[in-house]
């Protein structure tokens, strides 16, 4: 089927909330919408407490917005950050979200989504072998402590990868090519969904419970035009199928909906290249240039506002400046090497060589690097380090993008979805970015790893959620 036919088939068959059906065409205990980190840890923990569950995928095989991240999750009070040397605790993290979002937040899902991480990730590795570790020689910005857990390779793709192998270890189906488009509701609770199939036939599932983790609507470029214009023309990094399905559904849910101008961006994207450049280059010591050489912000506020910062300059382009120490520690992330692979990262052993493989004006780079106050405050408010950039230098061309949004369903400690009266969906449950994560309302307020954070914890904790028949 082309992508003209799924729209005239997705025009002709609007997704919305109806009335429940006198029969369906398959049953189950516990149904999934999305296969991404919070559909599929959702689905381990189900099937965990018995429960016969079942998964549907908008896409060929599950990847989702998780697969185009580096696939870092902060926890706090970890066994892994104990065998690092790392002394850090649920309640210094929560401080951390919340300082961050400036408190912004529910401070009850922040408590929540901190005390609960931890406990996620050591089950993950210790009933599913996902092999975590702590992050160690690097900080991100706004935690007080190291306390990113990550797999090997430090990408989304692998995380995405155990946990299906995960599902599949344990026999759980999954469902590709199936396009959610109608919840059935009594009013009280939801009796089931219909999904449409690659072919435009559609079948209906019944469910004592389901789970919305089909993210949020960075794809959907006129809920992104409506709700955060000033990211609507930065690059969409995100997955194609965050459209915005829970949005939809919300109105005839009567949900309420939170902060849908919250999302995370990212201002380190190598351009035309598309590869994520870790933030790292960033935090041991580079910076960040724009076409005549210039630094023109504070980039140890963080990726996410870099973004806009990024955008505002000519071209919508900067120039992420470092050197080949901070090389060798971006280096564990595959994106990084996979964008030396592809020539995007340049090297040179002067500024002035530098800067010519870059098209900058090499006096003013090499002005901008020696200007570096080491041990000291600039004048943008950031303090550097004690380690000068030296040769050989590196540098990267990058634009800002749009990765996911932040805003969603309101939800309770249980992840149930709230109405607008503040009473709770009995049966219904929301995480990833289908859910309103703990960014506050705007973009600086994306602690690094929030998403993967909402993702998992709330999609462990509905996942194990009971029902009632």
């Amino acid at each position: 089927m082309t992508c003209s036919q799924k729209a005239l088939n997705m025009t002709q068959n609007p997704i919305e909330v109806r009335s429940p059906l006198e029969g369906y065409d398959i049953q189950c205990d516990t149904l999934i919408i999305g296969a991404g980190a919070c559909g599929l840890v959702a689905t381990l923990a189900a099937h965990e407490k018995g429960q016969s569950v079942l998964v549907v995928e908008r896409d060929v095989i599950p990847r989702g917005s998780t697969a185009l991240s580096a696939g870092l999750i902060p926890a706090a009070g970890t066994k892994f950050q104990h065998e690092a040397g790392i002394t850090d605790s649920p309640e210094i993290f929560a401080a951390d979200i919340q300082h961050k979002a400036k408190n912004e937040n529910d401070q009850a899902i922040v408590d929540l989504l901190a005390e609960n991480a931890g406990k996620v990730i050591e089950w993950l590795a210790e009933a599913h072998g996902l092999a975590f570790s702590v992050v160690t020689d690097f900080d991100y910005p706004g935690h007080s402590h190291r306390r990113m857990h990550g797999l090997p390779t430090r990408s989304g793709a692998e995380l995405i990868d155990a946990l299906r192998t995960a599902c599949e270890t344990a026999e759980i189906d999954i469902i590709c090519e199936r396009h959610a488009q109608h919840l059935y509701f009594d009013g009280h609770k939801i009796t089931g969904a219909s999904v449409m199939g690659p072919d435009g036939q559609s079948e209906t599932i019944a469910c004592q419970k389901l789970i919305l983790a089909c993210n949020g609507f960075g794809g959907n470029r006129a809920l992104v035009a409506q709700h955060m214009p000033d990211i609507h023309d930065a690059l969409w990094f995100g997955h194609d199928g965050n459209q915005g399905e829970a949005i939809d559904w919300a109105s005839g849910l009567d949900a309420q909906l939170k902060h849908l101008g919250a999302y995370q961006g990212h201002g380190n994207v190598a351009r035309p290249h598309g590869i994520l450049i870790t933030w790292a280059v960033i935090t041991e010591g580079g910076i960040q240039v724009n076409s005549a050489g210039h630094r023109f912000w504070n980039e140890a506020q963080g990726y996410s506002e870099a973004a806009r910062a990024v955008l505002s300059q000519p071209d919508g382009q900067a120039f992420a400046i470092f050197d080949a120490r901070i090389a060798a520690i971006a280096r564990q992330f595959e994106d990084f090497k996979r964008a030396e692979e592809v020539g995007a990262i340049k090297t040179a052993d002067t500024l002035e060589g530098l800067a010519e493989c870059l098209g900058l004006p090499s006096e003013a780079l090499a002005h901008t690097v020696h200007a570096l106050p080491c041990g000291q405050q600039d004048q943008f408010g950031r303090i550097f380090g004690d380690k000068q950039l030296t040769a050989p230098f590196c540098g990267v061309k990058v634009t800002g993008a749009l990765f996911h949004t932040q805003g969603g369903l309101a939800i309770n400690t249980r992840a149930q979805v709230v109405r607008k009266d503040g009473s709770a969906i009995e049966n219904l449950y929301a995480g990833g970015g289908a859910a309103c994560g703990v960014s506050g309302r705007q973009d600086s307020g994306y602690l690094s790893g929030n998403g993967l954070l909402a993702a998992v914890v709330l999609g462990k904790v509905a996942g194990s959620a009971p029902f009632t028949p």
